[in-house]
Formats: structure tokens, C-alpha cells, sequence
């Protein structure tokens, strides 16, 4: 590290979403994204903002954060200015809840709901609305818009996987030599048996992909709905988030156990670990019967302030 940049001015931009340049006298400054999508406008502006005030590079992160390289410290406030005239922002660091990351469900052919919409949603309440309430450790929310997933929500503190759970009507089913439904089920979990069709729900994955297919109305429609998963993470230290016991059926729903989880973190979690250490410690049983109430959320302003 040369000496143009001291550990106290490291420090003191880090939280602004300023991380050093190893090695270097310069920063990269990390915008944040609300679901992973900006507006073309907003594009042009971070790549004359990189040319501007950065080495003209642009580098992604795995988490749908867009880092600009090489700002150097004098130009860290210029440069937030900046980008804020395209309605940017930048963060993303620190014992908080982190940026959302979403999927693009909302337009990929097996997308089950509109995440976009819901990832802007909890980006505002939890993200913005949480920002000033420190955590024991970071605290990671992902939106996946079906059991594909693609951004792998059992890795997160806070994982939501859309679902379409079939509705099966066994009584209008033919027995079809060759039976659209268990032709369609990817994981071949629907099969005829006794010459009829069965779908075991244990296995099966909610991925609404058999729904419409059989041409007697066996499965016309499907229950929508979202699995939710608590306490993964990845990192140095991996552990794999175990769904709630049952599913959730409006994005109210989904919104409050987001903010039950984040509340129990802050009130329960000891400094230092993350929320699958807080889990284990608890219990997941345990954890899970604090979620499914709203005694946390009765205690909201006691537990935040």
C-alpha cells in the first residue's frame, strides 16, 4: 500500500461502499441495484462516471452490484454526486442487511411471479427502511422466481423460492399411454400408477411446469405460492438453509417473515456470527415457531431501538 491512502480513510469509506484498491492508492466504489436492473440512462451515467472519476472499468459482483475501479479518495464525494443525478447510489457493506438480489424471474419463461416487483419491495423496507439498524453480522435476501435456483436462495441468510404447487383432479384422468403431465414433470416425480396419475408431494419441486399440459384438465391449475428457507450462507463457512414447514401464499405474508427474520437476528443473534450460527444455536425449531408469530413484530420498536 503506497502512503497516499491511510487505514483511517480506508475505514471511513468503506460503509460508503468504498473498498480499497489493494496494492493501490485508489478505490472501487460499489453502486447498488435494487434487483439487479438499471435503466439505460443509468448505464450511460456509471460509464461516464467511470471514465470521469474511475480507470474507465466497470466490474460486476457476484451479488448484482456494479463496481467502478480506481477512484481515488479526494473523488469519492464527487463521485457519489454524480451518480446520484441517475438516481444511483452507493453501499453494500457492513453488519447490515445487504443489497436484494433477484433473479429475473419476472421474464424468464419459468419465472412463477414478478421478482422484480417484490425484490424492489423488500429493497425499500428492509434495505433502505433497515439501513441505520446494525446486526450482529451481514444479512443476505434472495428472490428466486422458481426451483430452478438460479440465484440460489438456500445459500442466503433469507431465501425465497416462488412455487406453483399442482392442483391434480386423479378422477378426469384417462390413463394415457403416453402422459403429457409425467412427460412434462422435469424431475419425473409425476408418473402414472395404476393407471392413473400420481404426483408424490414430497417430491415434488412446486415448479408449476406440468400444470396446463394434459389436455383432459387433469391439472389445469396450480396454487401459487413461495418457499422460504432461513439460516444458509456460503462463504469460508457453508451451510445450507432449511425451509420453513409450510408455504406462504401472498407477498404480504412474504414481506412480514423477511422482517420477523431480520428482527430475531437483531434481537437474538450474538455479535460476531451469522444468522445460521443464530439458528443453530437456538434451534431451528424453535426459530422457526418465533417466525410463524408476531410477537417480533409486536416488539418491533423495542427490538430496533
Amino acid at each position: 500500500m503506497t502512503n497516499a491512502v491511510t487505514l483511517e480513510q480506508i475505514k471511513q469509506v468503506k460503509s460508503l461502499g468504498f473498498l480499497h484498491n489493494k496494492g493501490t492508492d485508489r478505490f472501487n466504489g460499489r453502486i447498488i441495484t435494487a434487483n439487479g436492473k438499471i435503466t439505460a440512462e443509468q448505464m450511460v451515467a456509471i460509464a461516464e462516471a467511470a471514465k470521469k472519476y474511475g480507470n474507465g472499468e466497470v466490474e460486476f459482483t457476484t451479488r448484482l452490484s456494479i463496481e467502478v475501479r480506481g477512484i481515488r479518495f479526494a473523488d469519492i464525494e464527487p463521485f457519489r454526486n454524480f451518480v446520484s443525478q441517475a438516481e444511483l447510489e452507493t453501499g453494500g457493506t457492513g453488519p447490515l442487511v445487504r443489497p436484494i438480489v433477484s433473479c429475473k424471474g419476472t421474464t424468464c419463461q419459468f419465472g412463477l411471479y414478478d421478482t422484480f416487483a417484490l425484490s424492489q419491495k423488500i429493497y425499500e423496507l428492509f434495505y433502505k427502511g433497515y439501513h441505520t439498524v446494525k446486526l450482529p453480522h451481514k444479512f443476505k435476501i434472495t428472490v428466486g422466481g422458481c426451483p430452478n435456483n438460479c440465484v440460489k436462495p438456500t445459500l442466503n441468510d433469507v431465501g425465497i423460492t416462488g412455487q406453483l404447487v399442482p392442483n391434480v383432479h386423479t378422477e378426469m384422468c384417462r390413463g394415457c399411454k403416453k402422459c403429457q403431465v409425467e412427460a412434462a414433470c422435469p424431475v419425473h416425480v409425476a408418473k402414472l400408477k395404476d393407471g392413473f396419475i400420481d404426483i408424490d408431494p414430497k417430491s415434488c419441486l412446486h415448479c408449476g411446469r406440468c400444470v396446463g399440459k394434459c389436455p383432459f384438465h387433469v391439472i389445469e391449475k396450480g396454487t401459487p405460492g413461495f418457499l422460504i428457507s432461513i439460516g444458509g450462507r456460503w462463504g469460508k463457512k457453508i451451510a445450507q438453509g432449511q425451509p420453513l414447514q409450510k408455504l406462504l401464499t401472498s407477498e404480504e405474508e412474504v414481506l412480514a417473515m423477511v422482517e420477523k427474520a431480520i428482527l430475531l437476528f437483531r434481537d437474538q443473534g450474538s455479535t460476531g456470527e451469522r444468522f445460521s450460527d443464530t439458528i443453530a444455536r437456538l434451534g431451528f425449531e424453535n426459530v422457526q415457531q418465533q417466525l410463524f408469530s408476531d410477537e417480533l413484530l409486536k416488539r418491533k420498536q423495542e427490538i430496533i431501538s
